[in-house]
């Protein structure tokens, strides 16, 4: 018998057998990787969830966030499961329940996903033991307004889902979280809001055992003309660094140099940074903190290897130990996402000090 989080509110009958699915959305930047920590973190030690990350670009900076948190963790890059990895979600889900045995699985989605697809393939599934309980959408409320204009997914996932968890509304007064409160309510009057607690995170009892009733396979067809194949290239633009290290000092990133560069790139046009970084120096998180332990105890000959995370304006530096080994060869592999960001990317290059035949690029249009 599988020990439950909570008390369960679903109508649907779920034997043992059956794995609820719970998705999480949001756009990029939101925070929906540290939500799912604080609440994986108030769940019953013995309640088995294992996580599914869609990464956009190669850089699986949160998968190795996570990782540090000692959670199971299977992730996709390279594409969205709401597109270019439609099919391969099913043999992943597949493989995680037989490998991990899992009493619930979260799916995580890229910041630029619709749920619509993903719904329909769990759905899909539901013979083979999966049941979709809830749809969750993370929104920025720093940064919401922001961006609600130019995203066509952000709107998306603000309007399908069954519960809005509002995140960082701790940084803003609350004539501004008003102003966040009703341009979401323009999208979405009836579903629920509930705010994120900055430390605590969120009560697994409000989230799980939704049963939702979104997206039945029944209506695929009038719902399918919201999704666009193409919405990434028409939404973001995209520069991913890639550097291996010889094992020389010299190649080593300033830490000077990399923190200016995160400090000067203006969040409504640079909305993410992430991935992996190898440091000359310790360095501290933008709150002034004092610096993180170093994973490796000589820096000045191996540097530091970090996982940056920058969403809007804000950074965090966390030491790289779950796997470091993996990653020895590692200078950096980085994933900008933004709009705008041609104009960047002498600054980006410069900073990391990446030749050309390093740097990829894809531009919106």
């Amino acid at each position: 018998m599988a020990v439950v989080a909570n008390q369960h509110r679903s109508h649907t009958v779920i034997d043992d057998s059956t794995t609820p699915v719970t998705v999480f959305t949001g756009f990029l930047g939101a925070g929906k990787t540290t939500a799912i920590l604080n609440i994986l973190k108030r769940v019953n030690p013995e309640y088995n969830i294992v996580l599914l990350k869609n990464e956009f670009g190669d850089a699986e900076t949160d998968s190795a966030l996570v990782r540090e948190s000692h959670v199971q963790v299977t992730e996709m890059t390279n594409g969205c499961l709401c597109c270019v990895l439609v099919g391969q979600m099913k043999r992943a889900l597949e493989e995680m329940k037989e490998k991990f045995h899992p009493d619930r699985i979260i799916i995580e989605t890229s910041g630029s996903a619709f749920p619509a697809p993903i719904a329909w393939q769990i759905r899909e599934m539901e013979s083979s033991g999966f049941h979709l309980d809830a749809i969750l959408t993370v929104i920025d409320c720093v940064n919401f307004c922001g961006y609600e204009d130019t995203s066509y997914t952000a709107r998306l996932q603000a309007q399908y889902t069954d519960l809005i968890l509002l995140n960082k509304w701790e940084n803003i007064s609350e004539r501004q979280l008003d102003l966040v409160v009703d341009h979401v309510n323009d999208l979405n009057t009836d579903t629920s809001k509930v705010k994120i607690n900055a430390d605590t995170g969120v009560d697994p009892e409000v989230i799980f055992g939704l049963d939702t009733n979104l997206f039945s396979l029944a209506e695929r067809e009038s719902t399918a003309s919201e999704v666009s194949r193409s919405h990434h290239s028409q939404e973001i633009d995209l520069i991913e660094v890639v550097r291996k290290w010889s094992g020389d000092p010299a190649q080593l990133i300033s830490s000077a140099d990399f923190i200016d560069l995160l400090k000067h790139l203006p969040s409504e046009d640079v909305y993410r940074v992430k991935g992996l970084v190898r440091l000359s120096d310790a360095v501290a998180d933008e709150a002034d903190t004092p610096a993180a332990t170093p994973p490796a105890a000589d820096a000045s000959a191996s540097g530091l290897l970090y996982i940056v995370n920058h969403a809007f304006g804000r950074y965090t530096f966390t030491p790289l130990t779950v796997n470091a080994h993996q990653h020895e060869g590692v200078l950096a592999r980085l994933t900008v996402m933004g709009n705008g960001l041609r104009m960047y990317l002498p600054k980006v290059q410069k900073a990391i000090e990446a030749s050309d035949d390093e740097i990829s690029c894809h531009w919106a249009h």
